[in-house]
């Protein structure tokens, strides 16, 4: 009898444990950081002038022949991958066409490297270093590394402006699911407490639709 027992509540567990096992799998093949609707320019514009969301930017384009791998600090920039001058001149474009559209800017976090930081302070003329929006890994290792980042895309932003967020392309791809970013494009995301969906993409280029909009 006891061996029956055991027999049926080891099956079970296995049962469970394949099942466990499965959900995860199945969650992450439907995961998408791209829009459920994507918002004609004209909406889009008219939402982020109401203000409430969280404008997460990819830092602006960069040279790929450097790396992080030697870097001693944050401030040791020149061990870093760092902007190029098509990346300044975008975090420029991108930040007057953000005042010319009057879309309401409050808090700007960057992640701590000097790409984030600089592509913040070119377009925003202010950067506040946070750890919580650092880069890394798309897998990492450490569970938990982005949950303060998703913390901060769940928790809502007041109306009366939106928050930008200047990181990179792993921790939005691990938070959120594909595709990546590209450099200085940005999710547009609505915060909803228990968790948060992205309302658009905008990619540097998309700018320009934005201000055609705002002539309409």
């Amino acid at each position: 009898m006891r061996k029956a027992r055991f027999a049926t509540a080891t099956a079970g567990v296995l049962l469970c444990l394949s099942a466990w096992a499965q959900v995860p799998a199945k969650a992450l093949s439907e995961r998408s950081s791209l829009p459920a609707h994507d918002p004609a320019p004209a909406e889009l514009l008219s939402e982020l002038r109401k203000g409430g969301y969280i404008l997460y930017f990819r830092h602006a384009a960069t040279n790929f022949s450097q790396d992080d791998t030697k870097m001693k600090s944050y401030e040791d920039c020149a061990s870093q991958r760092n902007l190029i001058d098509r990346g300044r001149a975008d975090a420029r474009m991108v930040g007057a066409a953000i005042k010319q559209l009057g879309i309401p800017m409050g808090a700007v976090l960057a992640s701590p490297f000097c790409r984030t930081v600089e592509t913040a302070q070119l377009a925003f003329g202010r950067a506040e270093k946070t750890q919580e929006a650092r880069g890394g890994p798309a897998a990492p290792a450490d569970s938990d590394r982005y949950a303060p980042l998703r913390k901060i895309l769940i928790t809502p932003v007041q109306k009366s402006a939106n928050l930008a967020v200047v990181s990179h392309a792993n921790p939005f791809y691990s938070v959120a699911g594909p595709p990546y970013l590209a450099e200085g494009e940005a999710a547009v995301i609505r915060p909803l407490g228990a968790g948060f969906e992205v309302f658009a993409r905008i990619r540097v280029e998309d700018w320009e639709s934005l201000k055609g909009a705002a002539k309409q």
